[in-house]
């Protein structure tokens, strides 16, 4: 069993800058493509970015607008996400996911986290 578990999430300022974690257990970490995804109110859920299970590649959503980062350390069995510039749209709940796919598509995901919530004001 894979468990994810996300942190970093809260409550930030437009123009901020925020850097999500997500950590697993279980299975090794090293085998696994990462992605993160997000779904904000009242829409679907969205991809954000994906990373190989070495590190590289990674690529992004079109969403991301090259504010986004996604980054592994092996080592430490995480993930990250940075998003800078923060934008009142960036407001969601944001999963990490692990699969044997690097994939922009959320079926391609086999492990799931619980989410976290980023809450943008201005």
């Amino acid at each position: 069993q894979v468990q994810l578990i996300e942190s970093g999430g809260g409550l930030v300022q437009a123009g901020g800058s925020l850097k999500l974690s997500c950590t697993t257990s279980g299975r090794t970490f090293s085998r696994f493509n990462m992605g993160w995804f997000r779904q904000a109110p009242g829409k679907e859920r969205e991809f954000v970015a994906a990373i190989h299970e070495t590190g590289s590649p990674a690529y992004y959503g079109g969403s991301a607008e090259g504010r986004f980062t996604i980054s592994r350390d092996n080592a430490e069995n995480t993930v990250y996400l940075r998003i800078d510039r923060l934008k009142d749209e960036d407001t969601a709940v944001y999963y990490c996911a692990a699969g044997p796919l690097l994939s922009d598509y959320d079926g391609n995901y086999k492990y799931w986290g619980q989410g976290t919530q980023v809450t943008v004001s201005s």
